[in-house]
């Protein structure tokens, strides 16, 4: 079984990529040209307008080559940050800029298994999502004489390919119960996204949407919240309500 992080050097792991990525920034702002000055394209001076590089020789200019995208990586941990627990795990209805997803999750192996497994699970530009990832590096191996009961609490539920992986692993693995509460659905009007869902459900998979209470329980335990009491944003009950009733809607 994969080693699992404590909070402080997840913590301290988070805090140096952010430090990185806002000093990559900052270099990217200081070396970008100014409105009137000249940027350079391919070794050859054009002129900008509006901080764009403008074309230098109409359609003969050629364009920069486009940055690759940051590696792929998977975060896991105790627990999160509490910034990010209340920005991704918001249940509103448009969820702009919530392109990760958070499981946080319980496993309780029954009797002869050394406790119960905590911790968190966050997908950044990752190859395998959140849910796959969670197979491979917190219960990587599979006991047929264990009975396995996971609960995961998600910041959005799982999208079609994740949801045909889980049922396929649900078939596979007869001594696994998996019970997933999820604060938002993902592209739930989406055709294949309900047909995934259902597939999901009739492998055995209990699916629900998070409550005002399932959100102060994960802020309790999953969250770097230094003791401080969890309020529920003042439309949380409604979205929750709004949520359960389309899912039950796909369900039927």
């Amino acid at each position: 079984m994969a080693d699992r992080k404590s909070s402080s050097s997840t913590s301290s792991r988070l805090s140096v990529r952010r430090k990185e990525r806002a000093e990559n920034e900052a270099k990217k702002e200081e070396n970008a040209p100014k409105e009137g000055e000249q940027a350079e394209v391919n070794g050859t001076k054009a002129p900008v307008e509006n901080g764009e590089a403008a074309a230098a020789n109409g359609e003969n200019a050629e364009k920069p080559e486009p940055m690759e995208l940051p590696p792929f990586e998977i975060i896991s941990g105790d627990r999160m940050d509490p910034f990010f627990y209340k920005f991704q795990f918001k249940n509103v209805e448009y969820s702009s800029g919530r392109n990760k997803t958070f499981l946080c999750y319980l496993v309780d192996q029954g009797p002869g298994a050394s406790g119960l497994l905590r911790g968190y699970i966050e997908d950044e530009h990752a190859s395998g999502h959140a849910e796959e990832a969670f197979f491979q590096q917190v219960l990587p191996d599979y006991d047929p004489a264990l009975k396995y009961t996971i609960t995961w609490y998600m910041s959005s539920s799982p999208c079609a390919a994740c949801a045909t992986k889980l049922a396929e692993i649900l078939k596979a693995r007869k001594s696994v119960r998996l019970a997933i509460f999820s604060a938002r659905l993902f592209e739930w009007e989406e055709p294949e996204i309900q047909a995934g869902l259902k597939t999901l459900a009739a492998a055995g998979c209990k699916l629900r949407m998070m409550k005002p209470l399932d959100f102060t329980y994960t802020w309790d335990t999953f969250v770097e919240n230094d003791e401080q009491t969890f309020t529920p944003w003042e439309d949380c009950q409604e979205n929750y309500e709004y949520y359960q009733d389309k899912l039950a809607d796909i369900l039927q």
